[in-house]
């Protein structure tokens, strides 16, 4: 396989590092087994129960309490029944800003409300889309080990403008025909369809608009130490370049909602969004400014996934006065980041540049990579990467299990994809979490594998936010809760009911 085959499974914070990740999965896990990659599995599914996966996830994080412990599981085919909703402002590429709450039937009907924003906080709604249709489960992903195929079928998407200035901005972005059929004749506060079964699909590119997501899904259950159980729903990850977006078959995860039922408490964001409609958007209030600074170290809150299989965790350290930092990416073969398969060590520079104009809230930086080092995990990655010719990654036949080598004297590792040094334009965002704890927010790598390499190139949405570990002992958790004021498992449970029944008519 060449080295441009590999991109695909860039990841982390420099994606030039990851490259050959692809290619170790190739050669140790599917050339290993003699499958395809792309075989679709045929059996049927099997009891969940016998399906179901669980791991004690622990952050690699020395001040964590051990009362913050977590047994995470997912049944595969996942149970969907319920609301699912955003507990953030989402920010998807381009940037887009956005909250979701998607709704599932026990007889496979969904009703997915997604509303989009002028700002980066959701606090100036512009337009909403009410989407009704049905999902099929399919089988166990072959790709994306822990996820579940599925295929959505739409049967109609309706919009709703919230105001003149709103639908000024879609129509001068939607091809004539668009504008003419619908939006020429849009009040605002009033809901129009947009697509049906007998009409095309074409206003709806122009829009961006997909539910490719759906195409994958992964359902996640937090048992807590104390009792507490939270609920979290991935669907496939959207890709970066917006003219891919609408056929772009996802291998990666977003950012998950949350179940209505079972969710984090505090989560008000949780509930405007719950209580939201087409008619009224939920306007999210703004948070106060987290910590701006990135002295410190910053970790993983999960095992998380990268587009076309890739499970890591990212540990990084960072010393604003000398502007040097230091990135752990361990990388594993399954989603509960038990097997350890390889550890990067990447180390270098780094300049805090302005404010970012497409994110607000959000800065850019200029990262420089000059070191790489790396530790095999297991006895296959040692074997493939003795296996290079002398002088292209590290000491020639040098490669233990357990035993770092440094990159540097080769200037990276060509089986890897790795070059030194590198630069890469980034962009950062501080956040507080429920607890008013700080995440930090990295750029999200382009999901064709290059590098963010000029400034044009620069991120626009955000991964999986990190939470600082060093800095003093953070306060003990209290658990988490199903409900808050105003907000509770009962009444969720009436409109659930209310919602079922409104649908029920809709066959």
């Amino acid at each position: 396989m060449k080295c441009a085959e590999a991109g695909n499974m860039s990841n982390g914070l420099f994606s030039h590092l990851l490259k050959g990740a692809w290619l170790l999965w190739q050669v140790l896990f599917v050339a290993g087994t003699g499958s395809k990659l792309w075989e679709v599995p045929t059996a049927s599914f099997t009891s969940s129960s016998n399906l179901s996966e669980g791991l004690h996830w622990v952050p690699h994080c020395q001040n964590r309490h051990p009362q913050d412990r977590v047994r995470i599981t997912a049944d595969v085919p996942p149970r969907l029944d319920g609301t699912w909703v955003s507990t953030r402002c989402e920010v998807r590429p381009g940037p887009e800003f956005l909250t979701r709450s998607y709704t599932f039937h026990p007889n496979r009907h969904l009703q997915a409300l997604q509303h989009y924003y002028t700002d980066s906080t959701c606090g100036d709604p512009a337009y909403s889309l009410l989407i009704w249709g049905k999902l099929r489960l399919r089988q166990a992903s072959w790709i994306t080990s822990g996820g579940t195929e599925a295929e959505p079928h739409l049967s109609k998407v309706g919009i709703v403008v919230h105001s003149v200035a709103a639908r000024q901005r879609l129509a001068s972005g939607l091809p004539p025909v668009c504008v003419g059929l619908t939006l020429g004749r849009v009040v605002p506060g009033k809901l129009y369809e947009l697509y049906n079964t007998r009409a095309g699909r074409g206003c709806l590119a122009a829009l961006g608009f997909s539910m490719m997501e759906l195409g994958l899904i992964r359902v996640e259950m937090q048992h807590h130490s104390h009792g507490g159980k939270i609920l979290e729903l991935f669907l496939g990850d959207i890709h970066t370049d917006w003219t891919q977006r609408t056929h772009y078959r996802p291998t990666g995860y977003q950012q998950p909602l949350q179940n209505a039922m079972h969710h984090i408490h505090p989560c008000p964001v949780c509930a405007l969004v719950y209580r939201s409609s087409e008619q009224r958007p939920p306007v999210l209030p703004r948070r106060s400014a987290a910590s701006a600074s990135l002295a410190g170290r910053w970790v993983s809150q999960r095992c998380e996934t990268r587009p076309t299989v890739l499970f890591l965790t990212r540990d990084f350290s960072f010393d604003p006065e000398q502007q040097v930092w230091e990135g752990i990416y361990r990388h594993y073969s399954d989603p509960f980041c038990s097997q350890p398969m390889f550890t990067l060590r990447a180390s270098g520079h780094y300049a805090q540049g302005n404010p970012s104009s497409k994110v607000l809230g959000a800065t850019e930086f200029v990262f420089k990579v000059t070191q790489v080092r790396i530790t095999a995990m297991e006895e296959p990655t040692a074997k493939l990467l003795n296996e290079t010719r002398p002088g292209k990654c590290g000491r020639a036949g040098g490669w233990e299990v357990g035993v770092e080598q440094d990159l540097t004297p080769t200037h990276g590792c060509t089986v890897l994809g790795i070059k030194l040094p590198h630069k890469e334009f980034e962009l950062f965002k501080f956040e507080p979490d429920h607890r008013k704890h700080p995440l930090l927010f990295i750029g999200e790598r382009p999901t064709d594998g290059s590098s963010p390499d000029r400034p044009q190139k620069r991120p626009t949405s955000f991964q999986a936010p990190m939470v600082l570990c060093s800095g003093g002992e953070r306060p003990h958790h209290q658990p988490p809760h199903h409900s808050e004021s105003g907000f509770n498992s009962k009444q969720v449970q009436v409109e659930e009911n209310k919602k079922y029944q409104g649908q029920e008519s809709d066959g």
